[in-house]
């Protein structure tokens, strides 16, 4: 039911325009490197500093390597429902939150959705440090107090996708939508949160509590439960679920060596692992397993049962993203999903 991942990689060919728009009758061809797809898309990804400026020095460009200039931007981003969407804790995550975008809203023969991202690779080390598993707890809490820095950097980023002409904002970042409120301060546009997405999906499937609760259980599994978590805990319990995470146990003896194992390549090792903290919770009488990292993610083959299960919530921002770009909800309230 949840099962929506996908496990190609997402190659693009840039075109002198900033919209991303894959024309109907452009063929889908598989490259060299099976099973990557080669998508012509009229997009750049734009870099800028911390201050939202667009960076001359770090255009992305393959076949296209003219100058961009800021001036120009609005006339070019004048689409209705352009999503603006501002880059995750990687690149890599930020293209597969892109493939999904693309590949999903243009399945029917469609167009994709207009968008337009700003990546800004100064930060990915930053937000890195905030995810890492290998943080102690004195050091997690001084990451926690010392993230003014990188809000403030998310901040200018969106400001920047907003006078581009963006209509929406997007982040596929587990760790960004911690700050979420913070980020979205000031903004005149709907932000989608990335927690309020998979919240609204899992209440529109009308789960049943199992066992003598009253609640429905949602799991989440994340490298860095006191961070990535709170993405999803407030939104879930807003809408009635009860969130449980993993004991200290989990953590130390089975999460953490999961994505050790699968640093070490693994692959095997890193598998049972994961099998084994997905069922510690599904024993918890969880519903649901939200696999809130980038890390958790095609670990386990797509024909694992336990998948069924679990949910990508990138899958989940992904579908609020297109339904609102393909339904004419532009206008709405702030923040939506």
């Amino acid at each position: 039911m949840f099962d929506g991942g996908m496990t190609m990689c997402f190659h693009t060919v840039n075109c002198p325009q900033i919209l991303g728009n894959i024309s109907k009758n452009r063929s889908r061809s598989r490259t060299k490197l099976n099973p990557c797809f080669a998508v012509k898309v009229c997009s750049i990804l734009l870099q800028s500093d911390e201050n939202g400026n667009l960076s001359e020095s770090k255009k992305i460009s393959s076949s296209y390597s003219a100058q961009v200039k800021p001036q120009a931007q609005n006339s070019l981003l004048s689409q209705a429902n352009t999503v603006g969407i501002i880059g995750g804790v990687s690149v890599l995550s930020t293209l597969i939150f892109l493939e999904k975008l693309v590949w999903w809203s243009s399945r029917n023969g469609e167009e994709s959705v207009p968008f337009v991202v700003c990546s800004d690779p100064s930060i990915d080390g930053a937000l890195a440090s905030q995810a890492s598993i290998h943080s102690s707890f004195d050091e997690t809490a001084q990451n926690e107090a010392n993230h003014e820095a990188i809000v403030r950097n998310l901040r200018h980023k969106r400001v920047f996708l907003e006078q581009s002409g963006a209509s929406c904002i997007v982040m596929p970042c587990h760790i960004s939508n911690a700050w979420h409120e913070q980020i979205s301060e000031g903004c005149s546009l709907p932000f989608f949160h990335i927690g309020e997405c998979v919240a609204k999906e899992l209440k529109e499937a009308k789960l049943k509590p199992h066992g003598t609760g009253s609640n429905v259980r949602i799991g989440v599994l994340a490298a860095t439960e006191t961070i990535a978590a709170a993405s999803y805990q407030d939104q879930l319990g807003n809408q009635g679920f009860e969130v449980v995470l993993p004991d200290k146990a989990t953590m130390e003896h089975i999460l953490i060596p999961a994505i050790e194992s699968l640093n070490k390549r693994d692959t095997e090792g890193a598998r049972n692992l994961l099998r084994i903290a997905i069922q510690v919770l599904l024993i918890r009488a969880v519903n649901v397993v939200i696999l809130a990292s980038d890390e958790l993610q095609n670990i386990l083959p797509r024909e694992d049962p336990l998948l069924k299960k679990c949910m990508d919530p990138m899958d989940a921002l992904a579908r609020s993203t297109i339904k609102w770009a393909k339904t004419g909800k532009q206008g709405m309230q702030k923040n939506t999903c």
